[in-house]
């Protein structure tokens, strides 16, 4: 699912880079938006948000084109690849981030 989630965002040329994490309730999907593009993030957001939803009605996203979302969603992605990185903390944090994001609108 997360590398369908990807190849999905890829697809958008103003997007260069993305980070998706999937926890028990949630996907976070966090991306960077190639710099002629920032005036239009608003919109790519909403189109970002509607593929998504269309094609997988099932799940629950939370969407940032936020750098800060992106650098926590890339540490907490490289965290998780560790064996010793409980589940339990993983979630806590994927949790957090989404809060972070829903302070930040």
């Amino acid at each position: 699912l997360i590398a369908s989630i990807e190849l999905d965002i890829e697809d958008f040329d103003e997007l260069y880079d993305v980070a998706v994490l999937k926890g028990k309730d949630d996907i976070l999907v966090a991306y960077k938006v190639k710099h002629m593009q920032r005036f239009r993030m608003k919109k790519i957001e909403k189109e970002v948000n509607k593929l998504l939803e269309e094609k997988y009605p099932d799940e629950n996203f939370t969407v940032s084109s936020d750098y800060k979302i992106f650098l926590e969603a890339v540490e907490l992605e490289e965290n998780m690849k560790d064996p010793n990185y409980s589940p339990k903390k993983a979630e806590k944090k994927l949790k957090e981030i989404i809060e972070m994001k829903k302070e930040l609108t």
